[in-house]
């Protein structure tokens, strides 16, 4: 695997992600009994932003003053979006970050969902590149009710479900630097479903052609799975020459009106991130409720 995240970490799509995975984490808290949160392409627990461009070949610009940067001294961000700041504020502190106008650190999913969990729930952390598995282990080794494991994610929703719990939350975040990337998505979902019906399963995916996007979720869609919510936000329009122009996180299994709670949190980041005029957020039912 060529790709390497910590570029990109930070970044409108990170930023957008964690949000909508701190909101998912903390409705399914609502309820007591306890949950595995399975992340199949986890990562590493945290990013050094001034290291971003670092053994990067190309002199590119870092990415994360258009994402986490435009919200980080947002006074006005709505509850759920300075929950997950605050967040990120607690993850820049704890890493030896003393100053207050920029973050130096950045929370990978695992990290959050470390934060978020309660006593009575489990982390599953998947990651078969061994560099970012050996940060994991760095990070996460001798946590209490974590555990990390270096194989391919996607065998994880065959070899972990259903869990003890019976209740699950699996993050499936991937590079996608295969073509059949979609192809793989859908194949896990299915045996996934297969094995946990409730589970809530939620899908990041970037946003690069409109027509490779919808006919990944029209593959959902003729799986007939339970309520399935696509959640999007967009930069630039289908015409714009940037390569990704946006992302969307589909969720199978939503919380109750989490459709709800999410759509004012797209509309204020749309705003926040300044996406172009053809650009903004997108909330769609892709097999209803």
């Amino acid at each position: 695997m060529n790709y390497r995240h910590h570029f990109h970490a930070g970044n409108f799509a990170d930023v957008t992600k964690h949000v909508l995975l701190v909101q998912l984490l903390r409705a399914l808290q609502k309820k007591d009994r306890g949950l595995l949160y399975l992340d199949t392409h986890a990562g590493r627990g945290v990013y050094d932003l001034a290291a971003a461009a670092q053994g990067d070949s190309l002199a590119r610009r870092p990415e994360h003053p258009d994402g986490i940067g435009r919200v980080w001294a947002r006074v006005d961000a709505p509850a759920p979006v300075a929950d997950y700041v605050a967040l990120v504020r607690q993850c820049d502190q704890e890493w030896g970050n003393r100053e207050e106008e920029a973050p130096r650190f950045y929370p990978g999913s695992p990290w959050l969902a470390r934060k978020l969990a309660r006593p009575q729930d489990r982390l599953a952390l998947c990651e078969k590149h061994l560099e970012e598995c050996a940060a994991l282990e760095t990070e996460f080794g001798g946590a209490k009710r974590v555990a990390v494991h270096a194989m391919d994610g996607y065998a994880a929703l065959r070899a972990m479900l259903p869990p003890p719990e019976r209740r699950a939350l699996v993050l499936i975040d991937p590079p996608f630097e295969v073509q059949d990337e979609f192809a793989q998505i859908v194949a896990a979902l299915r045996e996934g479903l297969r094995r946990l019906p409730a589970g809530v399963f939620a899908v990041w995916y970037p946003l690069t052609v409109r027509a490779r996007t919808e006919a990944f979720l029209a593959a959902l869609r003729d799986m007939q799975p339970p309520p399935t919510l696509a959640l999007e936000l967009a930069l630039a329009g289908e015409n714009s020459p940037l390569k990704m122009k946006g992302c969307g996180l589909a969720v199978i299994n939503p919380p109750w009106q989490f459709d709800q709670e999410c759509k004012p949190i797209l509309e204020w980041l749309a705003h926040a991130l300044e996406p172009a005029p053809d650009g903004g957020a997108r909330l769609e039912w892709i097999v209803p409720e």
